[in-house]
């Protein structure tokens, strides 16, 4: 029977068949309150902060479970609302008394308060019960805008579309994924850097939806989503940016700084992004090379001590991890040439990491050495080859004047030649300056056109880099030009700029241009947004004979949880999520 507030107040006899506590929280229902509506208001804020207040509604969500947020949430019945659809008629009230459950009325005398932009009720005085009532109908969510959440905010919604998961960094950390209504591309992927890109990012962070698990904890165990698991060798128990979120419904919440979905019920994944196989190797003869970010690959001492290291591997056993995965990308696509960056800075011998990498590829692989020459930074770029298919031509050289005298990674060039061919290729691998402005003075600040700090030093340092290509020794035969590794720029950035300027083609955004609707080919995600920081650029003469640049994307979409230093039980020593940078194969015709 649905012992409602209005059957009382009509048959007030009905009191006397209740036990005397229950009779005794019902008779309070019924009386004058406050409704939700003024409380929330239609601003930011509520109008009501600081008053004290008596509300009746219908609990909807508890989240008073054990590393839960210490409440529940309590929005109007369906008859009772303003029907203004820029007010909300939902709070969350913040109290640790057990009374109430999902599915009942509640009276609750508290504190309007917000609470890091959350109206909320505090300070809790009383709750009492009210008896059964249906819960309300749940609004849908068609704009992920925060003037149309906020008129919704600790209300039922049931999102009317499906949403695309475009982050996992908080997954295992707080059980949080970003959603979206598409995939967001870096804005200066495809437009140039200045007050246009800043904006198109802004507006790309604003409409954005987190999908949480209603608990405050920390590295949450297990990993709520997807359900079922985040491990395992079936696609069923991974999640990965790109794929879809269907049928979810919850309360609207607003916490931690951005709008979330506490889902009433499990919703349905759709693997939308699934994993792929490695490109297979074209029909032409050819030159295949790999460029790939390690991740901060440190091998400790090289005889199984020295961890944690200062930038990889915290143990022995992480370590043993991210070289079988390593090895595992590298082998597949099957290249001639390998080339690497966020390489121990360690030297050449047999305990290097660069050896211990060769040695773990397979006897038929070589590296590069330039020794004394590789500068000061704690990590490098590499080159490993194919020593049965691939000639080593000339002496290596790095860049180490100009802005690489100093500081930074010295750029490192070297010329290859197939076996028993007469062309060759002159392969040259970068790695500038990160985007972090740690340590950011002057004109290297950033400066809010969307390329993050150190877009100075990057700009710098391609200007030296093309300079001392063109001073590079040119030996009989040579095709031309690759430059390939992470410059820590997007497509439409200056570093990026002065480099095809000078002639130097990206060849993977030749073949597969990105825009904002559609960027299929992509090494990195950050904060939700999509792009590309490693390039294989081929100078004018070369060109016309790459086949092909395109990316294997088996890092960059994986939850960061699957990573090396994390080993999560049931995760496998496959390629995936092997670094955080997708690697870049490109396909030369010599």
């Amino acid at each position: 029977m649905n012992l409602s507030t209005r059957c009382f107040r009509a048959f007030p006899f009905l009191l006397l068949l209740l036990p005397v506590s229950q009779a005794q929280a019902v008779g309070n229902c019924g009386g004058p309150t406050t409704p939700v509506s003024e409380i929330q208001g239609q601003g930011d804020t509520s109008p009501l902060t600081g008053h004290r207040v008596t509300v009746e509604g219908i609990l909807t969500f508890d989240a008073r479970m054990e590393g839960g947020f210490s409440g529940f949430y309590l929005q109007q019945a369906d008859d009772e609302t303003d029907g203004n659809p820029e007010t909300s008629e939902a709070l969350f009230v913040y109290t640790r008394k057990k009374t109430g459950k999902p599915g009942e009325r509640l009276r609750v005398t508290g504190t309007v308060k917000e609470f890091h932009n959350l109206t909320e009720l505090a300070n809790v005085r009383s709750v009492s019960t009210c008896g059964s009532a249906p819960l309300p109908k749940a609004q849908t969510l068609t704009l992920l805008w925060p003037k149309a959440l906020e008129s919704l905010e600790n209300m039922r919604v049931k999102v009317a579309q499906p949403l695309t998961v475009i982050d996992s960094w908080n997954l295992s950390r707080y059980g949080e994924l970003t959603l979206a209504a598409g995939d967001q591309v870096v804005p200066t992927e495809y437009s140039e850097p200045g007050p246009k890109a800043a904006q198109i990012a802004n507006r790309n962070r604003q409409q954005r939806l987190l999908l949480d698990d209603a608990r405050g904890v920390r590295n949450p165990n297990p990993i709520p989503w997807p359900p079922g698991g985040l491990y395992g060798k079936s696609r069923k128990h991974t999640v990965r940016s790109g794929d879809k979120i269907n049928q979810l419904t919850g309360i609207l919440d607003y916490r931690f700084g951005a709008w979330r979905i506490q889902p009433q019920k499990q919703p349905v994944f759709e693997p939308a992004n699934t994993r792929s196989p490695a490109p297979t190797r074209p029909a032409e003869p050819h030159v295949r090379v790999m460029t790939m970010n390690l991740e901060n690959y440190f091998n400790g001492d090289g005889k199984g001590e020295g961890f944690p290291t200062t930038r990889g591997a915290p143990t022995a056993q992480a370590l043993e991890l991210q070289l079988q995965r390593l090895v595992a990308a590298m082998r597949r696509p099957d290249p001639d040439i390998l080339a690497v960056t966020e390489l121990e800075n360690d030297g050449y011998s047999n305990t290097s990491a660069i050896a211990q990498l060769a040695r773990a590829l397979g006897p038929k692989w070589n590296f590069i050495k330039t020794p004394g020459a590789d500068g000061s930074d704690e990590i490098r770029t590499g080159l490993l080859y194919r020593r049965d298919r691939i000639v080593a031509e000339t002496q290596a050289e790095r860049l180490n004047s100009g802005p690489f005298r100093k500081r930074g990674r010295p750029p490192l060039a070297q010329t290859f030649r197939p076996k028993d061919q007469r062309l060759s290729v002159q392969v040259v691998v970068p790695h500038l300056k990160s985007k972090s402005c740690r340590g950011a003075k002057g004109n290297n600040r950033d400066r809010n056109d969307g390329q993050g700090c150190y877009a100075d030093r990057r700009t710098n340092a391609a200007h030296a880099l093309v300079e001392w290509v063109g001073k590079l020794p040119q030996i009989p035969d040579l095709t031309g030009t690759l430059i390939t590794g992470d410059l820590n720029s997007y497509f439409r950035e200056t570093p990026l700029q002065v480099l095809q300027r000078a002639g130097f083609t990206s060849m993977m955004h030749h073949f597969y241009p990105c825009t904002a609707q559609q960027c299929e080919q992509y090494t990195y995600r950050y904060k939700g947004e999509k792009g590309s920081l490693d390039y294989a650029l081929a100078s004018a003469p070369l060109k016309d004979r790459v086949l092909d640049a395109q990316v294997w994307a088996i890092n960059a979409d994986e939850p960061p949880a699957l990573g090396y230093k994390n080993n999560l039980p049931g995760t496998t020593t496959s390629p995936w999520r092997s670094s955080d940078h997708n690697p870049l194969i490109t396909d030369i015709q010599l």
